[in-house]
Order: structure tokens, then C-alpha cells, then sequence
């Protein structure tokens, strides 16, 4: 017992100096270089792939109590999204409906119309019309049948049906409309026929009038016909090749029929015809070089007193 317990002594010693040895030459930092270095060299590698083995599994076992308040942020970034999309829309919408106010109103100021702004809320067929449309105002606002409504563009149509609410316009695109026409500066009159998505087609009364490409057209003439005068209509681009009955002519409409928003219903007419002075300034003529073009007045363009309003689109 005493042998044993003697070797143990000595064999702790021992242990205790080689320890105290190891501890020295570390300390120094030179004992093990190499043998730290050949670890690192040896497992190194197989350390790495773990990490990138089992890294990723890691971050993903740690999210998983924050996976459902991350659904809700990404919801609620969501929403907030679709509601900056939505007030996009509604302030684009607005913008334009502003500017065709503003048309508008500078149309019935040139032809001393009264109107009575409204918006488009239907456009199809009905009453035996292939080309009609719904407005928001009907007969509480003082709309009745046969009335004319435009744009700022020009002539739209006419009253066809009034309910206390809404209204019903046969559109002057429509193959069976026909609005009494005249044309700026000569003054001759003609029936407009609608095309539908085309063009509309003229027909002058006088068979020895003259028709160009670039004459414009008004509603008229004043007192005789269905619609108030003076509202545009559109501009010839092609003239018929001749024959023996009156001279016929293509016209491009002012207004795009499927494009109708805001529109405005003439409650009152002007008291005397503003023969062409509703139309815009023709486009400048061009000159040949080294002579000058004379100054000339166009009908309509000094500042009218702009007719009063009322309602708004709805």
C-alpha cells in the first residue's frame, strides 16, 4: 500500500513539471507553432464546410419565433403599397379631370354657353343607337331632351333620354346621327354623318361648293337645327373625287368617343351665333423664304367673359 501510494506521488510530480514546462514554452509562443499550425492545417478546412453546412440552419431555427410578426410587417408593407398606388391613381384622375374642367369652361366662355358640367358613367349601346352614353345628371339638374353636350374638345352629342338622375346621349359618332354643319370662313352648310370608331363623312348642301383638306367645321347654322351653332365638330382630311351629285368630304372629329369623362350639357345657348369663334387658332401658315406673312385677327382668341357653370362632375 505504501509502494503504491509512493509511485502515485512521483508520478503526480512528474505530471506537474511537464505541465509547468508546456505552460512555458507556450508563453513564449514559439513551443507549439508548428503544431498548432499543422491542426490548422489539417481541420481547418473541415471547419469551414461545417460552418457553411449548418450556418444557414442555424439562422433559420432562430427566425422561426419571428416568422409571424415578419408576416405581418410584410402585410402591412403591402397595404401600405396598394394604398400609395391607389391615391397615385385617384390624384392622376383628378389632375385630368381638372384640365378638362378647365377646357371646359373656356369653350362655354367662347360660345357664351351656359353648361352644366357632368361625367360619363356608361358607354354602349341602347335605343336602337350603336354609339350612346350615360351621364350622372338627369332631369333634377335641369337636363332635358335634344339638349347638346360637348367637351372642350368640341361636340359630343345630344340628349335622347332623361331620368331624374341620369341621362342618356346619342353620341354624334353614332352611323346614324346627323348633325347640321358649316363650314369656318365660307360659311356653307352640310349634314355630318357619324362613323363610329372613323371618320365622319360630309356632305355639302351646295354641289358647286368648294371643300379642302383642312377646313374646319361648326355646328349651325344658328336657330335651325338641333344642336346649339358654333360648336366644333373636326376638320376635313380627304375630299370626295367629284361626280354628279354635291361634293362629299372625310372628316377627323375633335372629340375621341371612347375617351369620354367629363362632359358638359348646354342648358342655355348663346343669344346670337359665335360663328367660328368657339373653334381653335388655326395653325400658323408657312411662308416662303425671304417674304413675310401679314398679321391677321383670328376669331375667338381675345379673352372672352367665361359662362358661368354649374354642378360638377360626380
Amino acid at each position: 500500500m505504501k509502494r503504491s501510494t509512493r509511485r502515485q506521488r512521483v508520478a503526480l510530480v512528474v505530471l506537474l513539471l511537464v505541465a509547468a514546462v508546456f505552460v512555458t514554452l507556450d508563453a513564449k509562443g514559439n513551443g507549439f507553432g508548428g503544431v498548432r499550425s499543422g491542426a490548422q492545417a489539417v481541420f481547418g478546412p473541415v471547419q469551414r464546410g461545417l460552418s457553411a453546412v449548418f450556418s444557414p440552419v442555424g439562422r433559420l431555427l432562430g427566425a422561426i419565433p419571428h416568422l409571424a410578426t415578419s408576416r405581418r410587417d410584410i402585410e402591412e408593407l403591402r397595404r401600405q403599397n396598394d394604398d400609395l398606388r391607389r391615391q397615385l391613381a385617384e390624384r392622376a384622375l383628378h389632375a385630368d379631370r381638372t384640365g378638362q374642367l378647365h377646357d371646359l369652361t373656356l369653350l362655354a366662355g367662347l360660345g357664351r354657353y351656359r353648361v352644366l358640367p357632368a361625367a360619363v358613367v356608361g358607354l354602349g349601346p341602347s335605343l336602337g343607337f350603336e354609339w350612346t352614353a350615360t351621364i350622372d345628371a338627369g332631369s333634377t339638374d335641369g337636363v332635358k331632351p335634344d339638349m347638346t353636350v360637348l367637351t372642350g374638345a368640341g361636340l359630343v352629342g345630344r340628349v335622347k333620354q332623361v331620368s331624374a338622375a341620369t341621362s342618356l346621349i346619342v353620341l354624334a359618332g353614332d352611323p346614324a346621327a346627323t348633325v347640321g354643319a358649316r363650314m369656318a370662313g365660307t360659311g356653307e352648310l352640310g349634314l355630318v354623318t357619324g362613323g363610329g370608331t372613323g371618320s365622319m363623312s360630309l356632305t355639302l348642301l351646295n354641289p358647286n361648293a368648294v371643300v379642302r383638306p383642312g377646313d374646319r367645321l361648326v355646328t349651325g347654322p344658328y336657330g335651325q337645327s338641333t344642336y346649339v351653332a358654333g360648336v366644333p365638330i373636326g376638320e376635313v382630311i380627304g375630299v370626295g373625287t367629284g361626280g354628279a351629285g354635291p361634293p362629299t368630304a372625310t372628316v377627323r372629329p375633335y372629340v375621341q368617343f371612347t375617351r369620354l369623362d367629363v362632359v358638359g350639357v348646354v342648358l342655355v345657348g348663346p343669344r346670337t351665333d359665335p360663328r367660328d369663334s368657339v373653334l381653335p387658332p388655326p395653325p400658323p401658315a408657312t411662308s416662303a423664304p425671304g417674304t413675310s406673312t401679314p398679321a391677321t385677327s383670328t376669331p375667338g382668341t381675345s379673352a372672352p367673359t367665361v359662362a358661368s357653370t354649374t354642378g360638377s362632375p360626380r
